[in-house]
């Protein structure tokens, strides 16, 4: 039987991606989103891949969805941390609220997540927990202090739990991925794209949803198990670590 692997923000953008290149790959899929119904519904019927809606802010609704995952499908023995917001804005103006709900769905969603299922992956001496962090939280961002604080801590999580799960067979690691070609990335004003962002990136171009996917997906192998607490920098040389 095939392993299970739940993508959070699994039905749009790089999480779509992700979703199917896991499948591609021969993996069961379940993709958890948040809010656009519409969205996933298209993306269910194009894929085949069930999507399921809950908030991963919410640590009771992730526990009730992991629940209703795994009653229908087996348990969850690929994570991937996917989802994530901007609320974009100088330090200066950025109200709590602004604060809050970034560092809830990019942050707090990761223990929220994880550790309804962490227990499930001891017993079984197998797992992977992959976290999409960001090359803002390498090296910061003008404008995105919370944006940037979050993907910071996502790394210090991998790298902590990384010690934690080693020893029973679970890898946990992120990819920063720079900037993707996505929706959110694509409505940047085109002037802005190549006058400010492409001169940042040694290969000149954006990098594509399908090569985060790839990315995943050789680190949910089997084969990438003595890989773990390791960021992978997929942004084209903008950040070198």
């Amino acid at each position: 039987m095939a392993r299970l692997a739940l993508v959070t923000g699994g039905t749009r953008g790089i999480g779509a991606a992700i979703s199917k290149a896991l499948k591609a790959a021969g993996y069961t899929v379940v993709a958890n989103y948040g809010g656009n119904d519409d969205v996933a519904k298209k993306f269910t019927a194009e894929t085949g891949i069930p999507a399921y809606k809950w908030d991963v802010g919410d640590y009771d609704a992730c526990v009730a969805g992991i629940k209703a995952v795994e009653a229908a499908h087996g348990p969850v023995e690929i994570l991937v941390n996917n989802a994530g917001i901007t609320r974009d804005g100088m330090f200066h103006k950025m109200t709590k609220d602004q604060w809050s709900a970034v560092i809830r769905t990019n942050l707090d969603s990761l223990f929220n997540m994880t550790q309804p299922v962490w227990e499930g992956m001891r017993n079984r001496s197998f797992g992977r927990v992959i976290v999409i962090s960001s090359v803002n939280g390498q090296k910061g961002q003008m404008g995105q202090v919370n944006y940037s604080a979050a993907k910071a801590g996502d790394l210090g999580f991998v790298k902590a739990l990384a010690q934690e799960g080693a020893a029973k067979g679970i890898t946990v690691n992120a990819i920063c991925p720079g900037y993707i070609g996505t929706e959110m990335v694509m409505a940047i004003d085109e002037n802005v794209l190549k006058t400010r962002i492409l001169p940042q990136i040694p290969v000149g171009r954006l990098g594509t949803p399908d090569e985060i996917g790839r990315c995943v997906a050789f680190l949910a192998a089997d084969d990438a198990g003595f890989i773990t607490g390791s960021t992978l920098s997929a942004n084209g040389g903008q950040n070198m670590v």
